[in-house]
């Protein structure tokens, strides 16, 4: 009987810590950054709602995902667990470019509220902050990079062009993953910001989200390519730990 390799366990893991964390997080309070409705608002109890985010995450996360580690394996990206991969390129890398791009977020964040009236993007509360950077670093993740970029690449440059123009084709996805991922978040600034329509959207709000989570992509698909899926999810996990968890707490 064939074993499972060990990137295949490191993957399935990732998944389960992100279900995990999709239940655990709808018991926590939510601040004035997403507020839950009350119990008699709730189409179902508490309960209910946690094990369906399981159920979504296992199916539908965790299926996208593993796509998308099919087909980076046939565009010739590294596989989670590399042997090819240095621990130093793997873990430490990515998390001092993490904490780079955090310190940039709030510098960014400190800059653009001043164009604005809203105030400065608001964060979760301890320790709901520290259970949503886990749930974004791996869910949004395997969602944008993982499955879209490896998708959309394989299908384009190695079906559609027949494996021709990959690292052009890679970046112009990448770049769309970037913009998609950025307008993904409006709905939730609109909601924070108590915002009833896209028009009340400052630009200079709108120029930041597009910013901060355009850096935040590019960088991670760079490290998605060089050194599998574990550097974006170092990238991303320790950017939010910078700028949700610490700044957040401070």
């Amino acid at each position: 009987m064939r074993s499972i390799s060990i990137s295949t366990r490191i993957y399935i893991g990732l998944v389960i810590t992100l279900a995990l964390m999709a239940a655990v997080n709808i018991f926590l309070p939510q601040g004035s950054f997403l507020p839950l409705p009350s119990e008699e608002e709730l189409v179902a109890s508490i309960e209910v709602l946690a094990m369906i985010n399981v159920a979504v995450v296992l199916i539908l996360y965790g299926g996208l995902g593993f796509l998308g580690i099919i087909l980076s394996k046939k565009l010739g990206f590294p596989d989670l667990w590399d042997s090819h991969i240095t621990n130093r390129q793997r873990f430490f890398l990515p998390a001092l470019v993490g904490a780079g791009v955090g310190l940039f977020f709030i510098v960014a964040d400190l800059f653009f509220s001043r164009f604005h009236g809203l105030g400065a993007l608001p964060h979760p509360p301890f320790p709901t902050s520290l259970v949503a950077s886990v749930s974004a670093a791996i869910g949004e993740e395997i969602i944008f990079r993982l499955f879209f970029i490896s998708f959309w690449v394989w299908l384009i440059s190695h079906i559609i062009l027949k494996k021709r123009w990959q690292n052009q084709v890679f970046w112009v996805i990448a770049v769309i993953s970037a913009l998609l991922f950025a307008l993904g978040h409006l709905p939730s600034v609109m909601i924070m910001f108590g915002l009833e329509g896209l028009a009340e959207l400052p630009i200079p709000l709108l120029a930041e989200i597009i910013l901060l989570n355009g850096v935040l992509s590019v960088f991670a698909a760079h490290y998605f390519r060089k050194y599998g899926f574990l550097a974006p999810v170092g990238v991303h996990f320790w950017a939010d730990i910078v700028w949700h968890v610490i700044w957040g707490l401070l």
